[in-house]
């Protein structure tokens, strides 16, 4: 297997290197593990200390890291800056809270001392993406670093050389390093390590998550998301329309925790829709690097195809293309323009998949339990946005939705101080905050009489 990545606007070839064999990877586990070992036994304040020189070492390299990821991914400049300061805040807020997050916890029982510990679990494997190489990395390997695991990282095939500018970075005090593992080879990594981080499509997890529970091992699956954005109709419709345009083309729509679903009351959907295009018609399609751009190009040739092949099966099925929906043919990139579709049924493909680009989907709802029933009826449950001026109506939306976050009167994004994850479809674990810290230990209970 070759890791190949390429300019996003070019084509140029940036990076390609063999997979390693599997006898290369047994012996840098072997290494790696040995290192743990050793790094599990210092106190917690001594590996956030070698965290927090990471964080510094990020800072100042982040142009540089920002533009690689412009170049390779194709995000916006800006957003690739954005990715950076966020990882860097990451680290910096778990360093901060993982000696309290990780102190013994003295519980009264009928011993003369009873504690639940938090023990690292040895190596663990991640299988990451390629949308935000730096970011979705970190996300899962920091916490699991705070609390003495080393980890192991097999990166995307496409983003091979910002991951190798990441790496470089990490340097050698941290049990952290690139696998450059062959898919074949996926299952043996897994049965040698001890746990599993994965984010990508739902058709991996499946995959990996069923290899995993083969060997019991424990896993976090981040997957797919279709998030619904609800608009009632005493929202404030200016507001609802700015920010699902941001949600939905941001990163070219490239992000599972997108606005996906816009599920619109009729009382208002004429005036959403047109506040919506007004928005959407000011994107700038252009070299990701510029200022002026505000709509990238999608990261490969195979994944336009796909998004294009779904928008042609939604318009044979009675969707309506209001905006966008065809490919340009005079820019160099696999650009596809911002496309709105309404009218969407349940004949669609897109009622039910998700649509990693830049195409966003018209629900209409009749009423407010049309709308909640048309949210729910998706195999996706990562996130949902409720927009509406009554506060205790949304409350008990958001108690009904089956998805991981709910988000009112704003857009769903992630926070490194509240729990990000799904149900359904959109996977199981949790990552960020307290408990993204737990979910890579060994809870483990003391008693002494």
């Amino acid at each position: 297997m070759l890791y190949n990545s390429y300019h996003a606007i070019t084509g140029e070839v940036l990076f390609s290197r063999k997979s390693l064999t599997k006898a290369e990877f047994g012996l840098q586990y072997q290494q790696l593990t040995r290192q743990q070992q050793s790094f599990a036994n210092e106190n917690v304040q001594t590996r956030t200390h070698y965290l927090l020189a990471l964080a510094q070492r990020l800072e100042q390299a982040k142009a540089e890291l920002a533009y690689q990821i412009c170049i390779e991914v194709g995000r916006c400049l800006r957003e690739c800056e954005a990715e950076i300061s966020k990882s860097i805040a990451l680290i910096r807020y778990y360093a901060h809270l993982a000696p309290e997050l990780l102190a013994h916890k003295t519980i009264a029982t009928q011993a003369s001392l009873s504690q639940v510990r938090f023990e690292p679990l040895g190596t663990i494997l991640a299988v990451m993406p390629w949308n935000y190489p730096v970011w979705q990395i970190l996300r899962f390997a920091i916490p699991a670093l705070c609390a003495g695991n080393a980890c192991l990282v097999k990166p995307a095939p496409s983003v091979g050389l910002i991951s190798q500018m990441l790496f470089e970075l990490v340097g050698n005090d941290l049990p952290l390093q690139l696998a450059w593992l062959d898919n074949d080879d996926i299952e043996y990594a897994i049965a040698q390590t001890q746990a599993l981080a994965f984010t990508g499509s739902t058709q991996t997890g499946r995959y990996l998550a069923a290899l995993a529970g083969r060997h019991l091992r424990k896993c976090v699956m981040e997957l797919g998301g279709s998030n619904a954005f609800i608009v009632l109709n005493d929202a404030d419709v200016e507001q609802a329309a700015s920010e699902s345009c941001y949600s939905r083309f941001r990163d070219a729509g490239q992000s599972c925790n997108a606005a996906k679903r816009l599920i619109v009351h009729t009382d208002i959907a004429e005036e959403f829709l047109a506040a919506l295009q007004h928005y959407c018609q000011k994107l700038q399609m252009g070299e990701p690097w510029l200022p002026s751009t505000t709509l990238a190009p999608l990261h490969r040739q195979d994944l336009r195809t796909a998004v294009h092949a779904q928008v042609q099966d939604a318009l044979a099925h009675g969707a309506q293309c209001l905006l966008g929906g065809e490919i340009p043919s005079d820019m160099p990139g696999w650009f596809y323009p911002a496309t709105i579709l309404d009218k969407v049924n349940t004949d669609c493909r897109v009622y039910h998949e998700e649509v990693f680009g830049p195409v966003a989907i018209i629900l209409h709802a009749q009423d407010n339990i049309h709308a909640l029933n048309l949210a729910n009826d998706n195999p996706f449950g990562l996130g949902a946005s409720i927009y509406t001026k009554d506060v205790n109506l949304a409350w008990q939306f958001a108690e009904q939705l089956n998805v991981g976050s709910v988000f009112v009167n704003r857009h769903t994004s992630s926070d490194l101080r509240l729990p990000f994850g799904g149900v359904k479809d959109s996977g199981f674990g949790r990552e960020l905050s307290e408990f993204g810290i737990y979910e890579f230990v060994n809870v483990k209970s003391y008693w002494q009489k």
